[in-house]
């Protein structure tokens, strides 16, 4: 085994969830191809400089570009997560947070001409400028003992407080048996960028507890909504006392 490849016990739990081709010609092995895919994104290097041990790398991107497309890597994460939740192996204790990425340089190119400087990116394809440039920001949701749950992209200039519920909103383990999947954390922990009264809101009505520090600006509004409510209640106690007006 190389460095930044799977191990044995991944590589015996990996490829009977693949999926494997009905006729035609067989294949290339299965191992040797995820292999190269986890080496290429653990690296980050061009899928043409791809050692050789890998085969071809036009095999390898086809093949990685077709599951994608086809929805074979989110199949293969729900169906190991259902088998660690009947194992009793995930902890509910689930943890959000977010990163930004810095976009590839060919991904500047993107399609704006002198004449529309300000044209929008498309939301599909989660790219925004930010003080960094070009980034893409990732939204994780992991349990307590850090393996993923769900994910989400957005442009890297985006705030992550609006991209907290659509996140929790993503979280769906499916049960081995009859049932809907599981979709409510028993608790949740995230940074002050998620705290906002709309989120905290949310996640009351579905009955999660969490942990979410406030923001400083946050604890002023909320004091001055406090002090306000006080002396309106002040004043009203003292028109009350004097009685009705004559």
């Amino acid at each position: 085994m190389h460095r930044h490849e799977l191990t044995d016990q991944e590589r015996e739990l990996l490829p009977p969830l693949m999926p494997r081709a009905g006729t035609g010609r067989p294949l290339v092995d299965d191992r040797r191809i995820l292999n190269g895919m986890v080496f290429k994104i653990r690296t980050g290097i061009t899928w043409r400089d791809l050692p050789e041990r890998y085969g071809p790398w036009k095999t390898v991107y086809t093949r990685f570009r077709r599951y994608a497309l086809r929805g074979v890597f989110t199949r293969v994460l729900q169906q190991l997560q259902t088998r660690a939740d009947a194992a009793g192996n995930i902890d509910w204790l689930v943890q959000i947070d977010s990163t930004i990425v810095r976009a590839h340089q060919h991904a500047a190119a993107t399609g704006r001409t002198a004449a529309q400087p300000q044209q929008e990116e498309r939301d599909d394809h989660a790219l925004g400028r930010s003080r960094g440039g070009l980034t893409t920001k990732i939204h994780l949701a992991c349990d307590g003992r850090g393996r993923p749950l769900a994910v989400l992209l957005s442009p890297g200039q985006r705030n992550d407080s609006p991209c907290a519920r659509p996140l929790v909103e993503r979280i769906r383990v499916p049960r081995t048996g009859h049932g809907r999947p599981r979709c409510r954390p028993d608790h949740l922990i995230a940074d002050r960028a998620y705290s906002s009264r709309g989120f905290r809101a949310y996640l009351r009505r579905r009955g999660i507890a969490h942990t979410i520090p406030e923001r400083s600006d946050q604890k002023g509004q909320r004091a001055g909504r406090s002090g306000s409510s006080s002396v309106g209640t002040v004043r009203w106690a003292r028109a009350a006392a004097r009685g009705p007006h004559r």
